[in-house]
């Protein structure tokens, strides 16, 4: 046979291969186009998305959420006091405060983290917002007076606030790709099928991938963790027990849920498209680049079950706000339900071949 017919047959044999794993074929072709679909509708060309502003109710609080309410890039949410809403804009939930002036002639004042891209666009459209509101009778639009407060403290800025959702993401993807694709390598290879034949315990083998998991944790978080401290001085005012402790159930939580995925999966594709279709969802609406708050309140409470928003917001808490796991009932409560359901319905399902 010469070389080009042999690389003929061997090149049909590999497409007819791949063509009899049907899960295969969903993830290659179906999959990214439904991902394609749900991303392209969710981020189609529209009008520039509203800059979410923090008024501070005030003497003058009305006429500025007056004017900021007829600008249709701007969305208003008042608050009582600023430490109220200064909580929101270190959240990110808010992407400025305007706090009104104190005095007649005085400017009003905005609170923004000048690092933040969102934060100048806000400042911008407030401000035409209050020229055009200004504007005099001839049409003249003087440019308004203004005070900026840039938000440059520890725990306010917004690399504080991301920080804790990488490392939560990163709990998350080290845990459920570490274990789905050892699991699924071991079937491929038909491990599995000769550890059938031993008195092993399904229970201990999967709890010793779980294990092995927690090993490497330690030497994870602490390159994380110095990096942070050390080169983006984020903070960590929570006491070293909570954070581990809120750490190790997460990776427990994501290990659980990777063996889960990985229970009944065939092929590496199989499971790698399984992960994306659970992490997917995670990265967009767990608060790991902007919090969660920005989706409809309708959505809050659903997104606060899901697995890496649990874990977010109590790494935020326990870094940001110095909270313990005293404090963080709810949070924590999630995490352990999840790690629970997912290591029983894996246990349950988990087939050797």
């Amino acid at each position: 046979m010469s070389g080009f017919k042999e690389l003929r047959e061997l090149t049909r044999i590999r497409i007819l291969s791949f063509l009899r794993e049907p899960e295969a074929v969903f993830w290659v072709f179906a999959f990214p186009v439904v991902l394609a679909a749900v991303l392209g509708f969710a981020f189609r060309s529209a009008a520039p998305e509203p800059v979410r502003v923090g008024v501070i109710e005030g003497d003058s609080a009305t006429e500025l959420v007056e004017a900021f309410e007829a600008d249709e890039y701007l969305e208003t949410e008042t608050f009582e006091t600023y430490d109220e809403a200064f909580v929101q804009l270190r959240k990110a939930a808010v992407d400025v405060l305007v706090s009104p002036p104190t005095q007649p002639d005085a400017p009003p004042k905005l609170s923004l983290d000048p690092t933040r891209t969102q934060g100048e666009t806000a400042k911008l459209r407030v401000l035409r917002a209050i020229r055009l509101a200004r504007a005099n009778g001839d049409g003249s639009q003087a440019d308004p007076e203004h005070e900026i407060e840039p938000i440059t403290e520890r725990g306010s800025r917004y690399v504080d606030f991301l920080y804790p959702g990488l490392i939560g993401m990163n709990l998350m993807g080290t845990g459920m790709w570490g274990i789905g694709f050892a699991i699924a390598d071991f079937r491929r290879r038909k491990f599995l099928k000769r550890l059938l034949v031993t008195p092993m315990n399904k229970g201990n083998f999967l709890a010793s991938f779980m294990m092995s998991r927690l090993v490497f944790l330690a030497l994870e978080l602490g390159v994380l963790i110095v990096f942070g401290l050390l080169v983006l001085s984020v903070p960590l005012r929570g006491d070293l027990v909570s954070f581990a402790l809120i750490s190790i159930i997460g990776a427990t939580m994501f290990a659980g849920i990777g063996l889960l995925t990985a229970a009944r999966a065939q092929t590496i594709e199989g499971v790698s498209g399984l992960m994306n279709l659970v992490m997917v969802p995670m990265w967009l609406g767990s608060g790991v680049f902007f919090s969660y708050e920005r989706f409809p309140d309708w959505l809050h409470p659903m997104l606060q079950l899901l697995p890496l928003t649990a874990l977010n917001d109590a790494l935020r808490a326990s870094m940001i706000d110095g909270a313990s796991v005293l404090d963080l009932g709810k949070e924590l409560g999630v995490m352990a339900a999840w790690t629970a359901i997912a290591f029983g319905v894996a246990l349950r399902i988990f087939r050797w071949n």
